[in-house]
């Protein structure tokens, strides 16, 4: 559910969203050296490693707290670039969660969303790590409860800008405000989903598809987009349907994200 109630006087969005995760994910691996640098293993083709959000939640954290530490990351990608399902966000969490821990800072938690809020909205989310109610441009977290349902997700020929999006005219932007007890009643408009498909035709393409199946809903503001069901063997009739003409993943959806489990796990928190 995205919907835009507002506008800031710096052109920031107000909204309402709900978060939940599921347990497709990245590999991330921290390798500590004692130069003080920070760098990729394998740097993204393309990207330069200066604007790659792990390097930039790494140096943050270093210069927030005087660390003198460093350290070398390898990253094995398996979420979609591009696609809406906040799989750089989720990195620079990860990053800032581990390396706090790694380093001995012990930053409390309030000062890593903080942090993670100055690289990207969806950072504080993976975070604070449960399934949430959120408000603002994001930063207004409220933990909710939603049912863990088996989730088939679509990945478009297309990457969204969403930039773009947010700068279109036809945006709405006067949203009413809602309740979570209305998401819970089965309120869960995309106010982007209109402008994404006129701009993007395959993102309108995959979610006729997908509806063949089950309700199709858009990733944020996409280009992914998602489908829930109650057991695995539908979600899995729909993942091999689709795969020969999608790419397309199946997951399980999840209220307390995979990188906390991870840690309270292994005794890092908690």
């Amino acid at each position: 559910m995205l919907r835009i109630v507002g506008r800031r006087d710096d052109g920031y969005h107000l909204l309402q969203t709900v978060f939940q995760f599921i347990d497709l994910c990245d590999w991330i691996t921290f390798y500590p050296v004692n130069d003080g640098s920070v760098s990729l293993i394998d740097p993204v083709p393309g990207v330069a490693e200066t604007d790659n959000l792990i390097i930039k939640a790494a140096n943050s954290l270093k210069k927030v707290t005087g660390c003198k530490f460093g350290v070398r990351i390898a990253v094995e990608k398996n979420l979609p670039m591009g696609g809406g399902l906040g799989g750089g966000s989720s990195d620079a969490a990860t990053t800032l969660m581990v390396l706090n821990h790694l380093w001995g800072l012990n930053v409390p938690a309030e000062k890593l969303l903080q942090l993670g809020l100055s690289l990207g909205a969806d950072v504080p989310i993976f975070i604070y790590g449960y399934a949430s109610w959120a408000e603002g441009v994001g930063e207004r977290i409220e933990k909710i409860n939603i049912k863990e349902q088996w989730v088939v997700v679509v990945k478009p020929d297309c990457d969204v800008s969403t930039k773009e999006i947010f700068s279109a005219k036809e945006l709405t932007r006067n949203s009413k405000s809602i309740t979570i007890s209305d998401f819970t009643a089965g309120q869960h408009k995309n106010d982007c989903l209109d402008v994404v498909c006129q701009k993007y035709p395959s993102v309108r393409n995959a979610l006729d598809d997908l509806s063949l199946f089950s309700e199709s809903r858009l990733t944020g503001t996409g280009a992914c987009v998602f489908a829930r069901f109650d057991s695995e063997n539908d979600a899995l009739d729909a993942y091999l349907s689709l795969k020969n003409k999608w790419q397309v993943y199946m997951a399980k959806a999840v209220n307390e994200s995979p990188l906390l489990s991870k840690l309270k796990a292994d005794r890092y928190i908690f």
